[in-house]
C-alpha cells in the first residue's frame, strides 16, 4: 500500500485519495469504538468503472471494495490478482493490495481490518493462497496498519530505472 505523505505532493500522486474522491468527507471523529460498517463492491467512476465494467488496466483481475457507513464512503481497497509478489509461493496467484485507505475520523475503528478481511475473501474466491501489499519505506503509520491486520515484512528494496534511448 502507498498511503499519503509529503512526498505525495512533490511529485507522486496519490491513487488512494483521488479513489476517495467519488465518497466525499465525513467529519465524525467523536468515538474511537469499533465502527459498524457496509463493505460493497464500487461501481462508478473513472479507474474504478473500468475496473467494474470488466476492463481493469490488468489482464487479472481486479476489484475496488468500499466501505460505507450512513451512506457515506468512509474507506476503500483496491485488490488484484497477480502472477506473483516478493516473498509469496510462485506456484499459486497472489492476491494484491494496491491501495487501501480509510478516512482519519474512521481509522483505528475496525473499518481498515473490515476492508482486508473483504480483500482475502475476494482472493480466496480467487484461487490465491495469500495476500501482499507494499509501502513506501518511510511510512511508518503504513507499516502498522499492515501489522496489525497480520501482514509480515518479507523484504526490503530499492527500485532502480534506466531510459533506454
Amino acid at each position: 500500500m502507498r498511503s499519503s505523505s509529503p512526498r505525495a505532493s512533490a511529485g507522486r500522486t496519490n491513487p488512494c485519495r483521488e479513489a476517495l474522491a467519488v465518497g466525499g468527507v465525513v467529519r465524525d471523529a467523536a468515538s474511537v469504538t469499533p465502527l459498524p460498517v457496509q463493505i460493497r463492491l464500487m461501481r462508478s467512476e473513472d479507474h474504478a468503472a473500468a475496473i467494474v465494467s470488466g476492463a481493469p488496466p490488468s489482464t487479472l483481475p481486479l476489484v475496488i471494495l468500499v466501505a460505507e457507513s450512513e451512506g457515506q464512503v468512509i474507506g476503500f481497497v483496491e485488490v488484484g490478482l497477480r502472477s506473483h509478489a516478493d516473498g509469496c509461493d510462485t506456484r499459486f496467484p497472489v492476491g494484491f493490495i494496491e491501495g487501501w485507505y480509510v478516512e482519519p475520523p474512521y481509522q483505528r475503528r475496525g473499518v481498515g481490518r473490515a476492508l482486508i478481511s473483504a480483500a482475502e475473501e475476494w482472493a480466496r474466491s480467487q484461487g490465491a493462497r495469500e495476500l501482499a501489499s507494499d509501502t513506501w519505506v518511510d511510512e511508518a503509520p503504513s507499516e502498522r496498519a499492515h501489522a496489525a491486520v497480520g501482514f509480515e515484512v518479507v523484504d526490503r528494496c530499492v527500485h532502480f530505472r534506466k531510459a533506454l534511448g
